[in-house]
């Protein structure tokens, strides 16, 4: 509060000395010649004091910038005092020498201000770098041969007297300096001088004014005290503590200086141009030899600022274009895809755009069984067929890994395609990898422009479900899927971003549906089915949704929920005394994230639940990427303590040697095999060797789509372990779940106490 009143105080002491400056000004215009020695000595005193007492209020009053106003303060405060020592002096009629006391007191000034602002300037960056020095250097240096031409006429004046030449050059030389110093701070914010600093440009604009026609008056013998000239001093004043006042308002916060770009090479340009114009003139023989020495100087100066100056805008640049290459196959890389593809698909003349991503197949295999080394020539020889295959206005890109991306304008959706055909026959003839002859696929997912989506952002999220639909269907390319008919595609956005919505207002619910061991009855694990509580379309079923899902790239949100949803009521359920394992689905792009685990283990962790509480089912399609990958993940969850399911079993194209890899637990037989056991002999002898596989694994054994008793009980027979189905019971919510398994005759929920 004490600081606030402080503040306060100081900008009212600072209005009262812009008010004593005007009186000032207009006191020496109306009244002239006939003014009052005492009185305009006082108010030109006041003038310059009272923005002294306000840079000392201010910094009383502030938090992190008390120095830059208390140095402010002291040299506008020394300023004050030469002027009032000025003023007895003539006022008295003694002779006043040049120089005199007076002026030391003024020449205070210029090394108090400059302190200020080199404290500012560390202050609001936490590194400057020597070239701030240097331009500083550089421009004082073309000042002074500037100075050294205006000020020819009072060097010559003053004859050789050492000390009086340079106390007349110190006044503008002094304002030179910081005015180059200002240079300086407008480099590190890239040209361009903060609004807050204006007041302090302003202020010694005006000095350098003032100090130059001081100089040349007082070696000509001209200069009276009490003029129009006076006022420019207290002008400047008032702006220098102008600025002083609203630094010490100002919160200290630091950045990173901008170094490196163009604005640094105007300091030294405007010295070269200087220092060029004093040499032309000094070969016509109109510059004094002091002119020409720092002429010379100053042009050398310059000339190395600029060379310094250049090399930094080269590294600059080669920054740049390496955060655009990919360092291994120096194509474009994801940064500058999306950049290229922004501007390619805004100024495209053709119809159709189309986003190719390519992913290499047997890759790791690559990797893992010749090195590292021989997989990164083997990436390098692929970019360079695709663009060998690729026209030169088309765009070529490494996302990272295996994966490469395309951007070409096409005729329509068969030349997209036809275009993938030839990219993955560059890739099928064989790489001579150290004298190994080694042969790829490429699996390519297709999406057009505008026709599935109007950025780069969406046009990969649906080229990548297509292409994980071309690897899982051994197609070799696949078109994104198309929009629905009479959609112009607003319907598909309204619906993500209603997606969007539901997932961050918690509008999924999960419905559990039973898995009763055929053995004795008893119902020990559940299935989480996601439904979304549309709030103006009511209950939809994962159909309406999850393919949106997928092409939005939203399937690891959902996933999340789902398992969050599914714990919490796990937990509950404990907590009831119902032992019972919730089983949630996983998408193929979960069994990529190495964080999976870690995330299970936190939420289990969180509720106190152990891993049996939560059972993980996955395709067999899920297992067809990178199989290595997805066993290391279903391992570190087995350790857990979590069950592991094939979901769908028997419908997917891989091979029975999964079974013998992967940590599994349970087989879920797709509902395809089980409905027609009762009516099919083939089909009854498919599921009765299911089950013998099964059980000769270890494994176990649960029935899909059970309908009616009938199929319940060949199942029973057969010694199926596990049944799930409408003939069962139908999914439902929680609490209609628990109402079921204790009204139902036939079914017993296993009980338990949290642990």
């Amino acid at each position: 509060m004490a600081g606030r009143t402080t503040s306060r105080a100081a900008v009212f002491v600072l209005l009262a000395g812009w008010c004593a400056v005007v009186a000032f000004l207009v006191q020496l215009i109306v009244f002239g010649d006939h003014v009052n020695v005492f009185v305009t000595g006082a108010v030109n005193f006041f003038s310059q004091f009272l923005p002294a007492v306000a840079c000392c209020l201010a910094a009383a009053g502030a938090r992190g910038r008390r120095s830059e106003a208390f140095l402010v303060a002291g040299g506008v405060m020394a300023y004050s005092i030469g002027n009032l020592l000025l003023s007895v002096l003539t006022a008295n009629d003694a002779y006043v020498p040049f120089p005199s006391i007076s002026d030391a007191a003024y020449l205070l000034f210029y090394p108090a201000v400059m302190a200020a602002l080199l404290i500012g300037m560390a202050r609001e960056h936490r590194r400057i770098r020597a070239s701030v020095a240097w331009d500083t250097a550089v421009g004082a240096l073309g000042a002074g041969t500037l100075l050294a031409v205006v000020l020819r006429p009072a060097i010559e004046q003053v004859g050789g007297n050492p000390l009086q030449i340079a106390v007349a050059v110190a006044y503008p030389l002094g304002d030179a300096v910081l005015i180059a110093g200002l240079l300086g701070i407008a480099c590190l914010h890239g040209g361009r001088l903060p609004r807050r600093w204006l007041p302090l440009m302003a202020g010694l604009a005006l000095f350098s004014v003032g100090d130059i026609v001081y100089s040349l008056r007082v070696s000509s013998g001209g200069y009276q005290l009490h003029t129009p000239l006076d006022a420019i001093w207290s002008f400047g004043v008032a702006l220098v503590s102008t600025w002083a006042v609203l630094q010490a308002q100002r919160p200290a916060r630091a950045r990173e200086s901008e170094t490196g770009n163009s604005a640094a090479l105007i300091v030294p340009a405007l010295a070269n141009v200087a220092a060029l114009g004093v040499l032309l003139a000094a070969s016509a023989g109109m510059m004094s030899r002091l002119a020409v020495v720092l002429a010379i100087v100053t042009g050398l100066a310059a000339a190395g600022r600029t060379h310094v100056a250049y090399r930094q805008l080269r590294r600059m640049a080669e920054l740049i274009r390496q955060a655009r290459t990919d360092d291994l196959t120096g194509l474009a890389n994801r940064r500058a895809l999306y950049d290229l593809a922004t501007e390619r698909l805004r100024r495209s003349s053709a119809a159709t755009s189309a986003l190719l991503l390519i992913d290499l197949d047997r890759f790791k295999g690559v990797n893992d069984g010749l090195g590292h080394h021989v997989g990164d020539r083997l990436l390098v020889q692929a970019g360079q067929r695709l663009a060998e295959r690729l026209r030169p206005d088309d765009v070529l890109a490494r996302l990272g890994g295996d994966e490469f991306a395309v951007i070409a304008d096409v005729a329509d959706a068969e030349a997209a395609t036809e275009l993938a055909r030839r990219l993955r026959a560059a890739l099928a003839t064989p790489f001579d990898l150290e004298g190994i002859a080694v042969r790829i696929d490429a699996s390519i997912g297709i999406a057009l422009h505008p026709e599935h989506g109007d950025d780069i952002h969406l046009l990969l999220r649906r080229a990548d479900v297509a292409m994980y639909r071309a690897k899982t269907t051994r197609q070799g390319q696949c078109l994104a899927a198309p929009v629905a008919e009479g959609d112009d595609g607003g319907d598909q956005l309204r619906l993500l971003q209603e997606l969007h919505e539901a997932l961050a207002e918690d509008q999924l619910v999960l419905h559990y549906q039973p898995k009763m061991d055929l053995r004795d009855g008893t119902v020990r694990g559940v299935e989480a089915l996601v439904r979304w509580n549309h709030p103006t379309r009511g209950l939809l079923y994962p159909d309406a949704f999850l393919a949106a899902a997928t092409d939005a790239g939203l399937m690891d949100r959902l996933t999340e929920t789902v398992l969050r949803l599914a714990l919490d009521q796990a937990y509950r359920w404990r907590e009831a005394g119902h032992a019972l394992t919730v089983a949630v689905n996983l998408s193929a792009h979960s069994l990529q994230d190495t964080t999976l685990p870690v995330r299970v283990a936190t939420q289990l962790r969180e509720r106190g639940l152990p891993g049996s509480a939560v059972q993980i089912e996955i395709t067999e399609d899920a297992l067809m990427g990178d199989r290595t990958h997805a066993t290391a993940i279903l391992s570190r969850l087995r350790a857990l303590g979590v069950q592991i399911a094939i979901d769908d079993f028997g419908t997917g194209f891989s091979s029975l040697a999964y079974l013998r890899d992967l940590p599994v637990d349970e087989l879920k037989l797709d509902r395809s095999f089980v409905a027609p056991v009762s009516t099919d002999r083939h089909a009854a002898a498919l599921v009765a060797s299911t089950i013998h596989l099964s059980h000769s694994l270890g494994l176990r054994m649960v029935a899909e789509g059970v309908e009616d008793d009938t199929t319940l009980g060949h199942l029973r027979r057969e010694g199926c372990d596990q049944a799930q189905g409408y003939g069962i019971c139908r999914p439902a919510t929680a609490e209609a779940l628990i109402e079921w398994l204790q009204d139902a005759p036939h079914a017993e929920v296993t009980s338990a106490s949290m642990p």
